[in-house]
């Protein structure tokens, strides 16, 4: 995938067009978010753990073995974000952006993307999906040449970005209810949610499957998660109705309402984590793992 600089995270470079400075202006300009959640820590490394079990046998075993390694470094893209000023826009893309669902103005090519809207727009709102691909391709290349550290460091950073993709807010510009009044949304869906009730998630995702198209998919993964938007925006404000504050039965009566996308969501991205360390596996040619 022929991707500019400054999608990738390693190495970091500078953009083709108009510098460090122009990019963060333009990023400014556009609104990227400052203030960004994702799935909180939890909810990453619970669906890294069903992920594993939705392998076939050859690969499971690998990733089995490593499980503790992915789920200890599954969130380190957040840390990222520290020493990579273009880590930020990985992990989100504002679809609402690009006009009316099901956005078929943006084009899924990045080249046709930059080439319709220019790349500063692209980079501020966001390459989620075309970081899920790039992500494919470098595990496939580590799996195919047997780097097996690097492989499951790529795996690890794969999985986070799936996860993203997964969740809701990660696909509008009203990421944490700031347009709406509604400011601190994403860590009371991404994080505080899943932490006081994920202990009632019961159910297994379905099996991993090959991916045709790992970037096409990451598109239509957005597009599905994009789809419970206006449910959660209007269920944040119908908990919060007639209550003092965020309070114990705020989250009851959120967690009644939106409790099941949330047990969704990350069941799918179990899934499709999952289908997409297969799929970058098959694509490697079906190499021999090491033994443990």
């Amino acid at each position: 995938m022929n991707l500019p600089s400054g999608i990738e995270r390693r190495p970091v470079r500078p953009p083709r067009h108009g510098g460090i400075a122009a990019v963060i202006l333009l990023i400014s300009l556009f609104g990227a978010p400052r203030g960004l959640w994702a799935w909180g820590s939890g909810a990453n490394r619970l669906a890294v753990r069903w992920a594993v079990d939705t392998l076939p046998a050859p690969v499971r075993a690998y990733f089995n073995a490593n499980r503790g390694y992915l789920l200890e470094h599954v969130n380190d893209p957040n840390l990222w974000m520290k020493k990579d000023r273009y880590e930020r826009m990985r992990h989100y893309i504002f679809l609402d952006k690009y006009g009316l669902f099901p956005y078929t103005d943006l084009p899924h090519s990045y080249q046709s993307a930059v080439k319709k809207y220019g790349s500063g727009k692209i980079k501020a709102n966001g390459v989620l999906p075309w970081q899920i691909g790039e992500y494919s391709l470098k595990l496939t290349q580590a799996l195919k040449g047997s780097q097996w550290d690097e492989a499951r460091e790529d795996a690890a950073a794969l999985a986070y970005y799936v996860a993203d993709a997964h969740d809701p807010l990660h696909t509008t510009q009203n990421y944490d209810g700031q347009l709406t009044d509604q400011a601190g949304l994403a860590e009371r869906f991404g994080t505080q949610l899943f932490d006081r009730y994920s202990h009632f998630f019961i159910f297994r995702p379905a099996d991993a499957v090959k991916i045709q198209d790992p970037t096409e998919h990451a598109f239509q993964m957005v597009l599905e998660s994009h789809t419970w938007v206006d449910q959660i925006i209007l269920a944040d404000r119908t908990a919060l109705d007639s209550l003092p504050g965020y309070n114990d039965d705020y989250y009851d009566r959120f967690y009644s309402i939106v409790g099941s996308t949330v047990m969704r969501e990350i069941s799918s991205a179990a899934h499709d984590i999952g289908s997409y360390w297969y799929t970058a596996w098959l694509n490697a040619g079906q190499p021999t793992f090491p033994a443990h």
